[in-house]
């Protein structure tokens, strides 16, 4: 068949322009995706409430050598003048917790180690006897050089129950079970800055979520009846070490 002429211009036309086309996308430098870095993930608002005022201490109970509010933000110092032998807490006594999202957000000096505690009792503290807020419990660790950051660590307890980057199975009698990477510690930390960070800490039965900058840093499930706690008491730290300073800011709860 053969084609007339009209059709055949406008074939070698739409020809030509295709393979400019190609021609100029295969000149263009290829950008490789991001797909091996970890996802956002969105969190939703409604029906967190604040747990503290930005204001006072309300609420809170805590040794106000170490702690104070300035600029709208809870502040946990430690000076040359102060320095602790055992870690110490500011504790939220507005409740016991159990299923629950918390959400907050926290900067730390280089120095610094703290972290925030979920479902935890206070204990007595037998290297400071005078320390009336220590704490054990689950705790989504914060430190000013980011080798912890985001991992959990149950403080006067069992220790590590998930670094960075893992999924775990916790059982009786044995160390944590990694069952999946949530990406590589590293990378991860990558997400964290210098300045202000968002922390996500989500407990459903005995499953525990820490999420920081909207990027899943750990998870634990957690079938070690004995030791697990089912609820318990929010509080944050300032730990040995140092001086350090670190704040804490938009503390919201949401209950289950």
């Amino acid at each position: 068949m053969t084609m007339a002429r009209p059709a055949r211009r406008r074939f070698l036309a739409s020809l030509a322009g295709a393979l400019s086309g190609a021609t100029l996308l295969a000149q263009e430098p290829y950008v490789p995706k991001q797909s091996d870095r970890p996802e956002a993930i969105e969190g939703d608002e409604p029906g967190f409430k604040p747990i503290f005022d930005g204001k006072s201490l309300a609420g809170w109970e805590g040794d106000p050598k170490y702690w104070r509010v300035e600029n709208g933000a809870l502040v946990g110092e430690i000076t040359p003048g102060t320095v602790i032998k055992s870690n110490t807490f500011i504790i939220w006594r507005g409740g016991e917790p159990a299923d629950f999202e918390l959400k907050a957000d926290y900067r730390i000096t280089t120095a610094g180690n703290s972290g925030i505690n979920y479902r935890s009792v206070v204990v007595p503290d037998k290297v400071t006897p005078s320390n009336q807020f220590a704490m054990r419990g689950y705790q989504h660790d914060i430190d000013g050089q980011n080798r912890y950051t985001g991992q959990n660590y149950e403080e006067k307890g069992r220790l590590f129950l998930a670094l960075r980057g893992q999924t775990t199975h916790v059982v009786g009698g044995r160390k944590p079970i990694v069952l999946s990477s949530t990406g590589d510690t590293k990378a991860l930390a990558e997400f964290i800055t210098s300045d202000w960070n968002s922390c996500h800490i989500i407990a459903r039965g005995n499953v525990l979520t820490h999420i920081l900058n909207g990027h899943l840093m750990c998870c634990v499930i957690d079938d070690d009846p004995p030791n697990r706690m089912a609820k318990g008491l929010i509080g944050v730290q300032v730990h040995v070490g140092p001086p350090m300073k670190v704040e804490y800011r938009n503390f919201r709860l949401k209950e289950y």
